[in-house]
């Protein structure tokens, strides 16, 4: 496939008051733009090709108010994206002649399920490190409609793990390598009229090419994410580069004044003659008025794939300020053919934040110029009974709890996550550190560093335009200080700049030298360490930190992760540091755990991000410990996401302002001693307690923990009630618990 550079071209503006100095010129003779119009009901979807048609990309949400569209210019989309969710058929093993449309999948064995799906959702979570990994087959059949006809069609897989091969009506269409990131496949060449047939085979087995490798996590197999039905006009944005949008937007030189705005579009021309692209890229701010439009032409040559640069500046830029203010532009990449303006148009909405930002050794992290504590979680995708195989309700949930607790930050570990969670960044305003899976070792084959390298540049690429990511991760704890490690870690460290130069690379790193050559290739540095659960003991963790800064003064350090296991089930008063392979995890340890670090990170800026491992508890077949085989316990929710832990209040209250109050060892149940400790959490200043309706005393606390020593309870039911004020005796919050003894 030719690839033909394109000129930059400068473009339209707008006026300081925000109104559009231009418009596309040659979209659609006699249209008018409208600006701050709506129309229709914020998108529409609709049953085709036995899928579920995504909403219709002429439809722009304004952003202003209940649902409001603001029409695009010109002609109607060309292009359509259909979910294929239901009507597939699976088989799990190897099955001889199963790509073929005439093979019998009614046979013993196959079932009938939806995607995204996982086979492992059960056995992958359950302990033994026993569960399947190794082949499965997945078949659907769907009529093409003749609407196609002249157009390009494309599969597209938003991940698969973690090797696919796809087959259309028995032709191989290819074959992927890597569980995490998004790809596509031209099927316009195996395409039927009438009735085409999709055939799939994906495989989890342990390949010595592809990372991970191995990971404390569990690997789960299938098409745990959707896969779309992607037609787009033969003249369109490029869908083959990685699987990217095809449209890279960037930032620069921003001020309050004005913002200086890159547009790298990537067109090809997939007809059988000579076009000349006429490209357009028009930004909307969140109320749909217009700010800036960008033009310019690209010839190509029939198969030609070409990349157009444009430039333009937008005015009084409204900053993508974190969770303060997650402003976000709504920029529409519109394509036409010169000789057919009128004809089929491609076109893509992507979302613009526009800010800027930088790491300090000694300050830390700033964002538009301030500084920014980063401090939050690292999250692993999968949930109980599902694996990876969920949708947009339990991104939604988890997204709540993170947003809910008070972070500002989230490492999506440890590798690519959907691309809807990194949009619900970019919305909540989260910052995010994106990675590979590149954990715990390497191999010497060639081909494991080109495909370690190809996850790198899938996940720039799709992911480019997320304003929330501000940090590539290129791995996790090499557990080899070796010539080849090093070597793999400098040469993803120079693709990430060569990639993106407007971000900055970062490794999480463990189990070797500090000031070894490992953390020494990204731009950033970060260290997991566990200082009182693996080794040593939680008050040591500042003066390891010190130490480390003194002994690195001019890198800048995070600590990637923290953490300590906890069951929901299992208590102990006062807690004592347990074993961490072991069977008893109390809750209340961990919650003293992370009193501890808090303190210490809190005082400590030269730390750029500070990451709590984990979210929410996670499945590792090959752990047993705690209460729960198969499972990682370091979670502050349940894996069902049902029960907040005690730790996850004491974050709530150092980092959330809505005022709260909460008890403790609320599921410490029943009690064994006439006298207990009554320790509570809340970000107001005072707490007043009461036992059975007496009032036991009320404490100011400048820390957020509230202790009341040796309060008596009743024999029977004893009903415990603690009401927090704020600076002025106003009572704000309320919580209750009731403890047998």
């Amino acid at each position: 496939m030719a690839v033909l550079a394109g000129a930059w071209l400068a473009c339209t503006s707008s006026k300081p008051d925000g109104s559009a100095t231009g418009v596309p010129s040659f979209l659609a003779p006699g249209v008018e733009p409208t600006p701050t119009g709506t129309a229709g009901s914020g998108g529409s979807t609709a049953t085709g090709s036995g899928g579920e048609m995504l909403p219709n990309p002429m439809l722009v949400p304004s952003g202003g108010g209940s649902g409001g569209t603001t029409p695009l210019l010109g002609p109607p989309s060309g292009r359509s994206d259909t979910l294929l969710r239901e009507g597939w058929r699976f088989f799990a093993g190897e099955v001889t002649g199963a790509e073929q449309p005439g093979y019998d999948d009614g046979q013993l064995g196959w079932q009938d399920v939806t995607v995204p799906h996982t086979w492992n959702a059960q056995d992958a979570q359950d302990g033994g490190s026993n569960y399947r990994r190794g082949a499965g087959w997945y078949r659907r059949h769907w009529s093409e409609p003749a609407s196609t006809a002249g157009r390009r069609v494309y599969l597209q897989f938003d991940a698969a793990n973690s090797v696919a091969d796809v087959y259309l009506n028995g032709r191989r269409l290819g074959q992927h390598r890597g569980g995490y990131s998004a790809f596509r496949f031209d099927a316009t060449a195996a395409l039927r009229e009438g009735d085409n047939l999709l055939a799939v085979r994906v495989d989890n087995a342990a390949v010595p090419d592809v990372p991970p490798l191995s990971a404390d996590f569990s690997f789960f197999g299938g098409l745990y994410r959707d896969v779309h039905l992607v037609v787009v006009p033969a003249l369109h944005l490029d869908l083959e580069d990685a699987a990217s949008p095809g449209v890279y937007l960037n930032t620069s030189e921003v001020s309050a004044a004005s913002a200086e705005l890159h547009a790298r579009v990537r067109v090809r021309n997939g007809s059988a003659e000579s076009e000349t692209a006429r490209v357009a890229v028009s930004v909307a701010d969140a109320d749909g008025v217009l700010v800036a439009n960008l033009e310019g032409e690209l010839p190509l040559a029939a198969g030609q794939t070409g990349e157009l640069g444009l430039d333009g500046e937008i005015a009084e830029p409204h900053l993508w300020n974190g969770r303060l203010d997650p402003y976000l532009y709504r920029v529409t990449a519109q394509l036409t053919s010169a000789r057919d303006p009128l004809g089929d148009r491609d076109v893509l909405v992507q979302p613009l934040g526009i800010r800027f930002f930088s790491v300090d050794a000694n300050s830390g992290f700033s964002l538009n110029g301030r500084p920014l504590d980063l401090h939050g979680v690292n999250r692993h995708q999968d949930r109980i009974n599902r694996g990876w195989a969920i949708g947009e309700a339990e991104h939604d949930e988890d997204m709540a709890l993170i947003v809910e607790m008070g972070a500002s930050a989230v490492r999506l570990a440890h590798y690519q996550q959907a691309q809807y969670f990194y949009d619900l960044c970019d919305r909540e305003g989260l910052v995010v550190w994106a990675e590979i899976p590149l954990v715990d070792a390497i191999t010497a084959d060639p081909a494991f560093t080109e495909n370690s390298r190809q996850q790198l540049i899938e996940l720039i690429r799709q992911s480019y335009n997320h304003p929330s990511i501000l940090f590539w991760g290129i791995g996790n704890e090499q557990r080899t200080d070796d010539a080849p490690s090093n070597a793999l870690l400098g040469e993803l460290a120079a693709l990430a700049r060569s990639e993106d130069a407007s971000r900055l690379s970062t490794y999480a790193h463990c189990c070797s030298s500090d000031t070894g050559g490992l953390p020494q290739h990204a731009d950033l540095s970060a260290y997991n360490e566990y200082f009182g659960w693996y080794t040593g003991n939680y008050d040591q963790f500042g003066a390891w930190a010190d130490a480390l800064h003194a002994a690195r003064p001019t890198a800048r350090l995070a600590l990637s992760e923290y953490g300590a296991g906890a069951s929901l089930n299992q208590h102990q008063d006062p807690p004592q540091q347990p074993a961490t392979d072991g069977t008893f995890h109390p809750e209340e340890y961990q919650s003293v755990f992370h009193e501890a670090h808090w303190a210490a990170l809190e005082t400590r800026p030269y730390l750029w991000g500070k990451f709590i491992w984990n979210m929410f508890d996670f499945a590792s077949d090959t752990r047993n410990e705690g209460d729960a085989p198969g499972r990682n316990d370091k979670g502050l929710v349940s894996y069902d996401r049902k029960t907040k832990k005690d730790a996850f209040f004491w974050y709530k209250a150092n980092w959330f302002s809505e005022p709260f109050v909460h008890i403790t060892s609320r599921r410490f149940e029943p009690r064994t001693t006439a006298n207990i400790d009554i320790k509570v959490y809340s970000n107001l200043p005072r707490a007043i307690l009461r036992v059975n309706g007496s009032l036991v005393s009320e404490l100011e606390s400048p820390t957020h923990i509230f202790r009341w020593p040796g309060v008596p309870l009743l024999q029977g039911v004893n009903q415990v009630e603690v009401v927090a004020r704020d600076a002025n005796g106003a009572a704000i919050a309320m919580d209750r618990v009731s403890w047998s003894r």
